[in-house]
């Protein structure tokens, strides 16, 4: 268990930094790929690999309806709807914004499980951080915070990035609770085959197909979003969930966003305005303080707990 657990703060880890990555490889990736057609080019060619990778494996395909349902539920929500929302919304919305936009993810992960009744309800301390958060989002939206990028299609990416936020929150809390007995590479090949064949069928059906095309620097931010994003980090991912209470897991929230605002103003020379680094501060913030009241009770129990009594030496 302790060797698991470990393994875990290491997926971790890989999830805090290679994500922060993979944004702007989806602003570079989306200069020629439209989104659908990106998102399933990425998350069929990971999942065949871990597909692969689980037969040499030996490990055993679930056969039952309700497992493959569940497979399905979490793969759309979390490929098709929490991924490829951030894919469109990478169309008007800078790689760095992006990423400060899904930080907001902590937020929804708190009020699902506080829903779902899986955790408590939402104190005072939560929902004044929740508050600020959300509030640093609307400060980003201002024509101060969005740069030279503002106009009615940024504010739509700002939308439908909180969309997929949800999207993958409630895919990661259904996964936790749905999918335990599914071996760790099956698990993670299905979940992306079938997120990546439902955007397929999305891009086919809009007629994405005759947008499609490669050049050397799209071609390679496709293969690093496959090998690295996807077949490196998203198993890292689905990994550390199953070891990691949910909510701990929505703190790469934190890392994430820095490293794509950096990376995004070094590379693609994205602007970074007063207004969006006060934002980003504020965002960072409510997510600190709605940890730190989560964290509170368990803390207190933890400090109130009696000492266990010695006995008397005979």
């Amino acid at each position: 268990m302790k060797h698991e657990k470990g393994l875990a703060y290491l997926a971790f880890v890989i999830v805090c930094i290679v994500w922060g990555t993979t944004y702007l490889a989806i602003r570079i990736a989306v200069e020629t790929v439209p989104p659908f057609l990106m998102a399933a080019t990425r998350y069929i060619a990971a999942g065949l690999i871990l597909f692969v990778a689980s037969r040499i494996r030996r490990e055993p395909l679930p056969r039952d309806r309700k497992t493959l349902g569940n497979l399905l539920i979490v793969g759309v929500l979390m490929v098709a709807v929490g991924n490829l929302s951030v894919i469109v919304a990478e169309q008007w919305v800078p790689s760095g914004m992006a990423a400060l936009f899904v930080a907001t993810a902590p937020f929804w992960a708190t009020l699902i499980a506080s829903l779902s009744g899986s955790d408590d309800r939402i104190g005072a301390g939560t929902l004044i951080g929740m508050l600020a958060g959300f509030a640093g989002v609307g400060l980003l939206v201002t024509p101060g915070g969005a740069g030279g990028h503002f106009d009615k299609k940024f504010i739509l990416g700002a939308v439908l990035v909180q969309f997929g936020s949800i999207g993958w929150q409630y895919g990661t809390h259904r996964a936790k609770y749905t999918i335990r007995n599914v071996p760790f590479v099956t698990s993670t090949a299905l979940q992306m085959l079938f997120g990546g064949i439902v955007c397929a069928i999305g891009g086919v059906a809009i007629g994405e197909t005759s947008r499609f095309s490669l050049n050397a620097r799209t071609l390679t931010a496709l293969v690093y979003l496959a090998l690295i994003g996807s077949v490196v980090a998203y198993s890292a991912y689905v990994f550390a969930v199953k070891h990691l209470p949910t909510t701990k897991m929505s703190l790469y929230a934190y890392i994430n966003p820095v490293v794509a605002v950096v990376l995004g103003y070094l590379i693609l020379h994205e602007p970074l305005t007063w207004v969006s680094i006060a934002a980003m501060v504020i965002i960072l913030g409510g997510t600190a303080a709605v940890q730190l009241s989560r964290m509170r009770p368990s803390l207190r129990a933890t400090v109130e707990m009696p000492a266990p009594r010695r006995k008397n030496a005979a």
